[in-house]
């Protein structure tokens, strides 16, 4: 009955599979929580460690253009390889840094790395998982970068304990670069393991073959993708909003990364469950629960605004928005790699991470332009009508656009 299926067996290919994006984002994470303070000790005020903070996101999209083209040339590994190196030379850059400016530069480049590293493993997944699976598989990987984000955190908050300062968290990010591509060369290849590439020969390559991909299925990026930009948009304005409002409230460094860290633990417990939903119910199920929460938290987060008790105000909403977005684990992913098909995906990939990650990279700017005129508060209550909004869309589209989705 699937003769034509290639073989996926979860105990051989684990590993190989999740354990190296673990390892990065593991790296990335330990990292995100400390940008605003990083950048207010080179002289940015909060709208500009806000800024800076968003230049991750906007390193993911541009990396998202030619991802694509990278993978199907050089091949997952060898693209993963040359990601993890340039995002070695983006923590160097901040390590060195001798202002916000530079500092930005260099958290472009770590999310231009990370953006053609997540690149080659979703195309991969995409063309190997029978598609009964493809939810799980994909929750899997989302969960892999959530276990980062839950470890990262609380290695930062130990070796700021231990040292008192926030850039040993730089050196141990770059040394977190070196284990990834040690990792990558030492676990067996998944795409030769599988006999398998995720761009076959003869295949359209090229850069402009994202922006072809993007006018040939304009009619279900325009739409479907639209919601699912929503999701980018209040995930990525979560991850900058959190440190930002720490700052705000006062917290230090080592304080912020361990509630964030937490909070990641929640965000973590959920991803199979999400997957689970996913495969069992349909894209509907998750995507839709999920936005309404993150849209909510938002607002909750900045009705606390002026609370006698804020910190407490801001470890319940960190909590609320890691169970909002740990229900709708992978759920991007898996519906790009719906729409995609399996035989050579990489190129819709990129058109699909493009537009998504234009929502991810608008959202933070957006949010750092409303809180240098008006308030940060207002700026998290405007994004979380947004992430609403998207809720909505969502569920207009998926049902018409997605229609082997049992939602």
């Amino acid at each position: 009955m699937m003769i034509d299926e290639p073989a996926f067996n979860w105990r051989t290919m684990a590993a190989p599979a999740f354990v190296p994006s673990t390892l990065f984002i593991i790296g990335e994470g330990a990292i995100l929580p400390l940008i605003p303070a990083l950048a207010g000790r080179l002289g940015a005020d909060l709208a500009g460690a806000g800024l800076v903070a968003a230049m991750v996101v906007v390193g993911v999209l541009l990396g998202d253009i030619p991802a694509g083209w990278i993978v199907g040339r050089l091949g997952e590994r060898t693209t993963m390889l040359g990601a993890s190196a340039l995002a070695g030379v983006g923590v160097l850059l901040a390590l060195l840094a001798p202002s916000p400016i530079v500092l930005g530069a260099a958290m472009a480049m770590i999310g231009f790395a990370a953006a053609v590293f997540g690149l080659a493993r979703h195309a991969l997944l995409t063309s190997v998982v029978p598609a009964a699976f493809r939810a799980r598989a994909l929750s899997t990987l989302g969960g892999s970068f959530r276990l980062g984000l839950l470890i990262g955190p609380f290695i930062a908050a130990g070796i700021i304990a231990l040292t008192g300062e926030l850039t040993s968290v730089l050196w141990f990010s770059l040394v977190m670069c070196a284990v990834v591509a040690a990792s990558i060369l030492l676990l067996p290849d998944p795409e030769g393991m599988l006999h398998h590439r995720s761009t076959p020969a003869g295949a359209e390559l090229g850069l402009g073959a994202v922006f072809r991909t993007i006018a040939a299925r304009r009619s279900v990026l325009s739409r479907l993708g639209l919601g699912a930009l929503t999701i980018a948009a209040t995930r990525s304005v979560r991850q900058v909003i959190l440190p930002l409002w720490a700052v705000s409230i006062g917290l230090g460094g080592a304080e912020t990364a361990l509630i964030i860290g937490i909070a990641g633990g929640v965000d973590f417990a959920l991803f199979y469950l999400g997957g689970w939903l996913m495969d069992r119910f349909g894209r509907l199920y998750t995507a839709v629960p999920s936005m309404i929460g993150l849209g909510l938290g938002l607002i909750g987060l900045a009705l606390s605004a002026g609370s006698a008790n804020p910190v407490a105000w801001f470890v319940a909403v960190a909590l609320w928005l890691s169970l909002a977005n740990g229900i709708g684990a992978g759920v991007v992913m898996t519906m790009g790699s719906d729409l995609a098909g399996r035989e050579n995906p990489a190129p819709f990939l990129s058109a699909w991470r493009f537009t998504m990650d234009a929502g991810g990279a608008t959202a933070p700017l957006l949010l750092s332009a409303i809180t240098a005129v008006a308030s940060l508060s207002v700026a998290a209550a405007a994004l979380g009508v947004v992430g609403l909004g998207g809720a909505v869309l969502l569920a207009r589209y998926i049902p018409r656009q997605l229609p082997r989705d049992d939602g």
